[in-house]
């Protein structure tokens, strides 16, 4: 990953890259870039960390705004033989000070108002070496001022030592930091990727639309990736306010569109605008989680291309994705896409297998019965940072546990019922979640919390923090019984850095507990 875009620049890569807004690490230097531009960039910053005395074997931590430079960051601290670490900043401060404490990492790049957070919050160091990219700040360095000049010639570290740390969503509580090494992460689920698969692969004509949380792995596999595989144009978006992205969507339409789920929810305005921006869209993907039923039509019913395609995948952080699913304008308008929606395909054949047992005594359960679900794959991270107990906790012999209930069906597809922290007896909140949003048009979201005695509680996530009570009346027909529904806009409700609901500290707020489950496999 330290060579990634010298090695695309010498094989006469001609991509162009569209940013919404200038880079953190080049803030004066624009938003068009070539592939040649980006490598020089990715040098240039390389050489200012070692400048900084970044040295190989370091942990550097990458705390930041959002935007794709956190992934030009980290290939420049592979460079020259650290590790990074890729840290959301819309992690809570407590959390983010937590982590870092975990990782000792020798070097912080971050913000000026990053690093005041982590300062006031924790009376030591948050790192040894500081460097701020926006502007100068007491006891640190300021990434411009360092010399971009200095001979930096790549460090290559072998393929099953770590090569970078990213930290898990965090619905359930504090993230995990978890380690992948290029073997994993570069040649079991990079490779995998770039192939040109009929329909799915990449095409040289392609314009690639990313709207993600650039701080997570998803992102540094898909680098590399779309360097490898070449598209036309690469169109990126640092945030999700509709007004902002539609301009640029409207100058290079994408054909093929990423983004993390609630990206998608908070995009979906433009789906309705007069010659959409995403009229040219062949393929859509979608990471993280699932999107729901209504989503998925909009976006497919959206674009022009006669056949386009909804791939869904399910996976993890410690393990890459394990299941796809494709969903067609046909099946999203089935009279079963409510009940179907969390079937997430089958296993990727030959690479991973999947299991249902059950939770307590382990044992296989039957096809067709809910289980706890536990994954073999190659892709499977090293492990956690500071956390080894539980790491080790998952592992059930050859198997691990991926911390999912879900049902593995006679076909050897994959329905996710819901994660085993946050089960309740009798019901499956997702789909019961599922259900409420596709009778709610008016719901941006909903979210079914389990509550220490009685009902489980509805959360409606709506634009205005409203909701008709005849609306909810008829929305909650033949549905297992609730309780009546918070109704609060999307800025009231606590988020990951990838925009999924905090579901444990959401829980906490509204009902003073923050666990349905054991939590035993979070």
């Amino acid at each position: 990953m330290g060579t990634l875009f010298d090695e695309a620049a010498a094989a006469g890569t001609r991509t162009v890259v569209h940013l919404d807004r200038p880079f953190d690490i080049a803030p004066r230097a624009g938003t068009r870039w070539t592939v040649t531009e980006l490598a020089h960039l990715v040098r240039a910053t390389a050489a200012r960390l070692a400048d900084a005395g970044v040295r190989p074997g370091d942990r550097v931590a990458i705390v930041k705004d959002n935007h794709w430079d956190y992934d030009l960051l980290a290939c420049a601290a592979v460079r020259v033989g650290a590790v990074p670490a890729q840290l959301s900043a819309g992690l809570d401060t407590k959390d983010l000070v937590t982590l870092l404490e975990r990782l000792r990492p020798a070097a912080l790049v971050t913000t000026t108002a990053l690093l005041t957070r982590c300062r006031d919050l924790a009376p030591s160091a948050p790192a040894p070496l500081c460097i701020t990219l926006d502007a100068h700040a007491p006891g640190a360095v300021h990434l411009a001022a360092l010399d971009a000049t200095r001979p930096c010639p790549p460090v290559r570290r072998p393929a099953d030592e770590p090569l970078v740390i990213h930290h898990t969503s965090g619905t359930t509580g504090l993230p995990k930091l978890v380690i992948h090494s290029t073997r994993t992460l570069v040649d079991k689920l990079a490779r995998f990727e770039a192939v040109r698969y009929p329909g799915i692969g990449i095409r040289p004509d392609d314009v690639l639309l990313n709207a993600s949380a650039y701080a997570h792995g998803r992102t540094f596999c898909w680098t590399a990736v779309v360097l490898s595989t070449a598209p036309a144009e690469i169109v990126v978006l640092s945030g999700d306010d509709p007004d902002t992205a539609d301009p640029l969507l409207r100058a290079h339409p994408p054909t093929v569109a990423e983004a993390t789920p609630a990206g998608f929810v908070r995009l979906r305005p433009l789906t309705t605008r007069l010659d959409t921006a995403f009229r040219r869209v062949r393929l859509y993907i979608s990471t993280y989680d699932a999107v729901h039923p209504p989503a998925l039509r909009a976006y497919l019913t959206a674009s022009q291309h006669p056949r386009p395609l909804w791939m869904q995948g399910w996976g993890q952080t410690e393990t890459g994705p394990l299941t796809f699913r494709f969903h067609t304008r046909r099946s999203a308008l089935a009279p079963d896409a409510e009940s179907t929606a969390r079937l997430l395909g089958r296993p990727v054949p030959g690479r991973t297998r999947l299991r249902a047992v059950d939770p307590d005594t382990l044992r296989p359960v039957p096809r067709g019965r809910p289980g706890l679900l536990l994954v073999r794959t190659a892709a499977l991270a090293l492990g956690y940072v500071a956390e080894d107990a539980r790491w080790n906790a998952k592992r059930v012999g050859e198997w691990w546990s991926t911390g999912d209930l879900g049902v593995l069906h006679r076909d050897g597809s994959v329905s996710v019922l819901d994660r085993e922290v946050d089960s309740l007896p009798g019901m499956s909140c997702l789909r019961t979640e599922d259900a409420l949003e596709q009778r709610l048009p008016q719901a941006l979201e909903c979210v079914v919390l389990g509550v220490p005695d009685g009902d489980p509680l509805p959360v409606v996530v709506t634009a205005d923090g409203r909701l008709d009570p005849d609306a909810w009346k008829q929305a909650v027909y033949g549905l297992p019984s609730l309780r009546d529904p918070a109704v609060l806009t999307w800025d009231d409700v606590p988020r990951t850095g990838t925009g999924k609901v905090r579901r444990a500290t959401l829980a906490r707020r509204l009902t003073g507990s923050a666990l349905a489950g054991t939590g035993r496999w979070t």
